[in-house]
């Protein structure tokens, strides 16, 4: 059926209940609810969408407005979403200590990230976002104790649980909790249609914050007082803040958790490795954990037993995370004996020279109209920094961020281009530089007139100080900058294989 969207935001929710086949114990149905399938890849989008539409429906968001938050990146993520679609500028504040791939992201979409430092925990980017917020009149959604956060759950979430077990019992729900806005919103509609699901939830093994039974002590709006005794630094991002938020702690007032499940995190870890290659789903950490709870409840449950768990995000914002570090980037000794095991295409069989064999092509002549037009290029005094380069060449953008890095400007002769592809200028002014330079690879930088040579002659150039000299000679100065080493700025292949 083909489904037309208004925008984005309609696609939101709805994700599916799936069945864990090769991993559940036998005689125990177990599934997931994939929250990855959401637009920007998590759960956060539900409540992203619900604190945002509540603030314009009662006038605390105007117009315009910018909007402000602390996030360990999910939440982010669903809020740049939800303002770009809408049009509200957005500042999220996060802790230093997670993943960059998360601040890509909130990037990428539109919004500025304020970092905070890591020894001051979830408390010090909430803290940051309220200081800012009062600073500046934005709007703070306060996701630890907005209502509208555990709303989105119970109007999504708990009814799409509803209707996936309405052909049966549900013996378990199990989640984890970060504001606590899934496990209030979602347990107590479960708690009134199907008050025999027992509700588990899991926390950290060594930050027990529900497990301690230490109360944690909130204003009158709801806003931690302090960071809980309990809290230790953990590995599951998105779980678990340095106190119990007001949601959570409403879950548990209410008598909404039947049971707290502690998890470890190397078993967080196993889990989501395991979900996806036993099960082919692909998730983060938090959702290792929380699956790993679900697998503690399932070794337990009496036979023909259900249980539902919630898999908050994908596993794609954390390739820098302990969750990938014995993941290769080079080819393992296995891949090698499989790449050997064939004759061709391979590193360690030399390549056949370029031009080879019957049908090699003729170099042609370099024609005086485009010699002509290098010479002029290359004469400006006006941009003595010029390199022959292609547009999407990762060498190439690697000289850029170099030029970038230094503060130079510089003429970019994109030859593959559309502006050279007229009478095929592009393939001319080649054929004019292998007859000057001699080379046949691309980039080739020239500072007046005199060849540097391609990225890797650059990059020496620079080490040794002959770069800024003959720039210098043709009166262009390096901004003050840090010294950079070259090789973090090469494509990211040509680090040795180990």
């Amino acid at each position: 059926m083909n489904i037309r969207y208004e925008s984005i935001l309609a696609t939101i929710g709805r994700t599916p209940v799936i069945r864990i086949n090769r991993l559940a114990p036998a005689g125990i149905e177990l599934y997931v609810k994939a929250e990855a399938f959401n637009p920007m890849g998590s759960v956060k989008d539900r409540m992203a969408l619900s604190v945002i539409e509540a603030a314009e429906a009662s006038g605390a968001l105007q117009p315009g407005q910018t909007v402000i938050e602390a996030t360990s990146g999910n939440t982010g993520i669903g809020l740049a979403m939800v303002c770009a679609a809408k049009g509200y500028p957005l500042v999220v504040t996060m802790a230093e200590n997670f993943s960059i791939e998360r601040r890509k992201i909130l990037r990428f979409l539109g919004a500025r990230v304020v970092l905070t430092p890591a020894a001051l925990k979830g408390s010090g980017m909430v803290g940051k976002a309220e200081e800012l917020a009062a600073a500046h009149g934005w709007f703070l959604v306060r996701q630890f104790e907005n209502e509208a956060n555990a709303d989105a759950h119970t109007r999504t979430t708990a009814l799409e649980i509803l209707d996936a077990f309405a052909d049966g019992q549900l013996d378990y729900f199990v989640t984890g909790y970060g504001t606590g806005g899934t496990l209030k919103g979602t347990a107590r509609v479960l708690r009134e249609y199907r008050p025999t699901t027992r509700i588990v939830v899991c926390e950290p093994d060594n930050s027990p914050l529900l497990g301690s039974g230490i109360e944690q002590m909130h204003d009158a709006e709801g806003r931690p007082l302090n960071s809980h005794p309990a809290f230790r630094p953990h590995l599951m991002q998105g779980w678990t803040p340095d106190f119990i938020p007001k949601l959570t702690d409403d879950a548990r007032r209410l008598g909404l958790i039947d049971r707290i499940m502690p998890v470890n995190g190397n078993q967080a870890l196993h889990y989501a490795r395991q979900l996806a290659r036993q099960e082919g789903i692909f998730c983060g950490p938090s959702s290792g954990a929380t699956f790993a709870g679900a697998m503690a409840v399932a070794a337990e449950a009496a036979p023909g037993s259900r249980i539902l768990c919630m898999l908050p995000d994908t596993g794609e914002r954390y390739l820098s995370t302990p969750l990938f570090e014995d993941i290769a980037v080079d080819m393992t000794a296995e891949e090698q004996d499989l790449a050997s095991s064939t004759p061709n295409f391979r590193f360690d069989v030399a390549v056949s020279a370029p031009g080879a064999g019957p049908s090699a092509p003729v170099e042609p002549a370099a024609d005086a109209e485009t010699e002509a037009l290098l010479a002029q290029i290359l004469a400006d005094p006006q941009r003595p920094l010029v390199m022959f380069a292609l547009e999407w060449c990762e060498f190439c953008w690697s000289a850029r961020k170099l030029f970038h890095a230094l503060g130079v400007a510089y003429r970019s002769i994109d030859l593959d281009s559309v502006e050279y592809q007229q009478g095929d200028l592009g393939g001319r002014l080649r054929v004019a530089l292998r007859h000057k330079s001699g080379m046949l690879t691309i980039p080739q930088v020239f500072i007046g007139g005199e060849l540097v040579g391609g990225c890797n002659e650059l990059f020496g150039a620079y080490a040794d100080g002959r770069l800024a000299t003959m720039l210098r000679a043709h009166g262009v100065d390096l901004a003050e900058a840090p010294t950079i080493d070259p090789a973090t700025l090469a494509p990211a292949w040509l680090h040795p294989r180990s």
